[in-house]
């Protein structure tokens, strides 16, 4: 196969899943009103947050909007990707995906391109959030809007792998659409991104330790980081490693050789 080859095949995945999100306008809507309602709340009830490390000194006073932020941006990511894997799904009920299974590409590269796709896609709906959020108080410096992209986009393929990895076990929509809420809520409420972690060591000790084994909160940090211009390396390193973790079980999981298509006696 030749170079191009590569290239038509990321292109045609990419613009199938911007059409896709395009023309399903309550999907894009859904993104952004669900993070908004949390930020109108909270931001509501909770007026300040008190001790954020990356804004010195460490016990300040910040507005909660501003520390809740990067954890919204967390849930876009999440839920994109989630959403992206689940069309993984319809398109194997539906039969669609044998087109793609069948292409004489790798299967990984294949996986890969669809996790770009989902990943730009999440991408800008983060930065619409980002522009709306500005009149809620949402104020990071100039460079921060440029810093937080490759957080963004490491994040955001980590979570889409482990959405890849949940459609290659769950082959019915259903089972898949309640997996999703069994797995995005207890990642998103057993992390940093609606209250620091040492709150949380103050009121339980194990919870504490859930929340520091949970990806999704380095995924948080690191964006958190990042939105300040800082650099946050073991949320790097574990987001990073991360995502090699699901994108093998993801990869594996499709391989109609080795993967549970095949033990279920796959009609891929």
């Amino acid at each position: 196969m030749k170079p191009v080859h590569y290239y038509r095949c990321l292109r045609g995945i990419v613009w199938r899943e911007a059409l896709r999100f395009i023309n399903q306008r309550g999907r894009f809507l859904a993104a952004l009103v669900r993070p908004l309602v949390w930020l109108l709340i909270f931001a509501t009830g909770f007026r300040f947050v008190l001790g954020v490390s990356i804004i010195p000194p460490y016990q300040t006073y910040i507005p909660y909007q501003v520390y809740i932020a990067p954890g919204l941006l967390g849930m876009i990511l999440m839920f994109q990707g989630m959403q992206s894997s689940l069309s993984m799904v319809w398109d194997r009920e539906t039969g669609s995906m044998r087109t793609l299974l069948v292409s004489p590409l790798p299967r990984w590269y294949l996986l890969t391109s669809k996790l770009i796709a989902a990943v730009i896609v999440s991408v800008l709906q983060a930065y619409v959030f980002l522009a709306i959020g500005y009149f809620w108080g949402i104020h990071p410096p100039h460079r921060g809007y440029f810093t937080v992209l490759p957080a963004l986009i490491l994040s955001g393929m980590m979570l889409s792998s482990l959405g890849l990895f949940l459609s290659s076990v769950i082959r019915q929509l259903e089972n898949f659409a309640g997996v999703m809420n069994f797995v995005i809520f207890p990642m998103f409420f057993a992390s940093s991104a609606l209250y620091p972690l040492w709150t949380v060591r103050q009121a339980n000790e194990r919870l504490y330790y859930v929340c520091k084994a949970n990806p999704f909160t380095d995924a948080v940090e690191l964006i958190r980081f990042a939105l300040y211009g800082k650099f946050n390396l073991e949320a790097f390193a574990v987001v990073g490693g991360a995502l090699l973790i699901f994108m093998t079980l993801a990869i594996l999981g499709y391989d109609p050789g080795r993967g549970l298509i095949a033990r279920r006696g796959g009609n891929e």
